[in-house]
């Protein structure tokens, strides 16, 4: 009898698991739609625009080449996502997940982001050209050649992130914005205002670029090297 209870018991549990299995292959071919589970899939090469994934779980998925535009991610979990050469222009993804991404050369321009991590993410030459980065986390990020022009970064924290030859050029810092051990070689921050910066040390602010507009913290001064000769962007 025990043994009959033993079999049941493994029977159910497979079909339970066929069943699990099931509906997460369905939700691969679903529709986008807010709070679907699209975890793991592959999502490439597709016209997602104006998509409402609002709260969606899109851990692990794959979106390289994918156009994002205008879709609303706000909450999702984009976690470990692929987004190569990904399009999210003006798109709304306010508190969203975007730690340990890959997303090189992706266009998160005009974005819509505050208080997103991209902690851990591969971001060397994304746009963020006039995004929303309030509150972001790029915490030990790679940002190299990235480009914030005229960014609004005020509270983000590039703590130990890599900002190497990338461009802050007239980004907005109106608040407390770490930069705590972020590595900035040749960083373009001419025109910005880092008064309010925290954790910039004299060393990283040698290595980088800025000019007469740039506004250093008070205890920190301006390199004789600089204004830098203009960055070549090959």
């Amino acid at each position: 009898m025990a043994t009959g209870f033993g079999v049941l018991a493994l029977s159910a549990a497979f079909l339970l698991g066929s069943s699990t299995n099931a509906l997460r292959a369905a939700d691969c071919g679903n529709v986008a739609g807010p709070g679907l589970d699209w975890s793991g899939c592959s999502k490439t090469n597709i016209m997602l625009q104006n998509s409402d994934l609002h709260g969606a779980n899109l851990a692990g998925a794959h979106f390289d080449s994918t156009d994002l535009s205008d879709a609303n991610l706000t909450s999702a979990n984009l976690e470990k996502a692929t987004l190569v050469r990904a399009w999210l222009k003006n798109a709304r993804a306010d508190g969203a997940n975007f730690a340990k991404i890959e997303a090189y050369r992706s266009d998160f321009s005009n974005a819509s982001a505050n208080g997103v991590s991209f902690a851990n993410a591969e971001l060397q030459r994304a746009e963020f050209a006039g995004a929303q980065l309030k509150d972001a986390d790029f915490q030990k990020a790679e940002l190299g050649r990235a480009d914030f022009d005229k960014a609004v970064l005020t509270g983000a924290n590039f703590s130990f992130a890599n900002l190497s030859r990338a461009t802050l050029n007239g980004a907005v810092i109106d608040g407390p914005t770490s930069f705590g051990a972020a590595f900035m070689y040749l960083t373009r921050i001419e025109g910005v205002d880092l008064s309010k910066a925290s954790g910039l040390q004299q060393a990283q602010v040698n290595l980088a670029c800025g000019d007469n507009t740039t506004i250093l913290p008070s205890w920190l001064k301006a390199p004789s090297g600089w204004p830098c000769p203009p960055d070549d962007k090959d």
